[in-house]
């Protein structure tokens, strides 16, 4: 008689609710510690700042200068009164609005432009093409300055070249109408390379068998512009979009250093005035304009994403 032995079938154990929890707080213990050098530098540098920013705007701290003692009052709102009633800062406001209205679409459509040409138009020597649109980026902006301002000088290139073709230049820095263009446009030459960089990591992220069974189809160029490239590029359109417009609200290096805010002030920026004012010593005006400028960022970000993403 044989007796056959059965072997019991194995059982894998169910890890206990303890037993998650536990291997839950370590996985969350080792993401803390990733993420704890960037918590401290944001801490250290960005939120401790940001609240002495806010207590700062609802004071009325002044100084001559940072070694004078400080009487220090709370004023509440008093400072954001005083923001609006003032005109300069309604007038820079305004400045500031054209500065997002004419250089965001100016430097996006260019940034797109540049890039389509880049990605389907332009073969050869594109890595060169690619390195000479985006050199303004890196290019030191004082550096930068310098030149548009001999460009546009009275006898700057700008004017020799109309002059060549039979037409008066204009004092272009001097004149409050003209001005303004002038520093949106170097603003535009500066970021249109990153725009285009941006838009062209967009058109390479298209996949190519979308074109090809469209051009089957009897789809044209410009049919697949506007039925495939653009709504798949609606993604990296809202991030050019935000990133951008953030810039411009905070627009400064350009109308510090080429026409200093002048002439007339019309060309002077919520940001320049706040550093302005820091200056004079109206710490608590100067942290008020900041902040508006942050409500500022935040409001128009959140309209920008609300539009375009529910698109996406």
């Amino acid at each position: 008689m044989t007796t056959t032995l059965v072997s019991a079938p194995k059982t894998t154990a169910v890890p206990t609710a303890t037993a998650r929890r536990a291997s839950r707080a370590r996985r969350t213990a080792v993401a803390w510690l990733f993420l704890a050098p960037f918590a401290v530098v944001f801490l250290l540098y960005t939120a401790v700042p940001t609240v002495a920013a806010l207590g700062l705007s609802l004071t009325d701290i002044r100084g001559a200068d940072l070694r004078t003692p400080f009487a220090v009052d709370f004023t509440g709102l008093e400072n954001y009164v005083r923001l609006f009633q003032d005109a300069t800062f309604r007038r820079d406001l305004v400045n500031t609005g054209l500065f997002v209205a004419v250089g965001v679409p100016l430097t996006m459509g260019t940034g797109f432009v540049l890039a389509l040409a880049l990605n389907s138009g332009i073969r050869r020597l594109r890595g060169l093409f690619r390195t000479v649109f985006f050199a303004p980026v890196v290019t030191n902006i004082v550096a930068a300055a310098l030149i548009w301002q001999y460009a546009f000088h009275t006898d700057g290139t700008v004017n020799k070249v109309l002059g060549a073709i039979g037409l008066a230049g204009p004092n272009w820095l001097d004149d409050p109408n003209l001005a303004m263009p002038v520093v949106v446009l170097l603003g535009v030459w500066r970021n249109f390379g990153t725009a285009m960089v941006l838009f062209l990591a967009g058109f390479q992220a298209i996949p190519q068998d979308v074109y090809e069974a469209a051009a089957l189809d009897g789809a044209g160029r410009l049919r697949q512009l506007r039925h495939i490239t653009l709504p798949l590029l609606l993604p990296t359109t809202l991030m050019v979009s935000v990133l951008l417009t953030v810039f411009y609200l905070q627009v400064f290096d350009e109308p510090y250093l080429l026409t200093g805010g002048g002439p007339l002030g019309s060309t002077e920026s919520v940001a320049l005035y706040t550093y302005r004012q820091f200056g004079a010593g109206e710490f608590g005006m100067s942290s008020a304009a900041s902040f508006v400028t942050l409500v500022l960022v935040t409001v128009v970000s959140a309209v920008q994403f609300r539009l375009l993403r529910s698109r996406t």
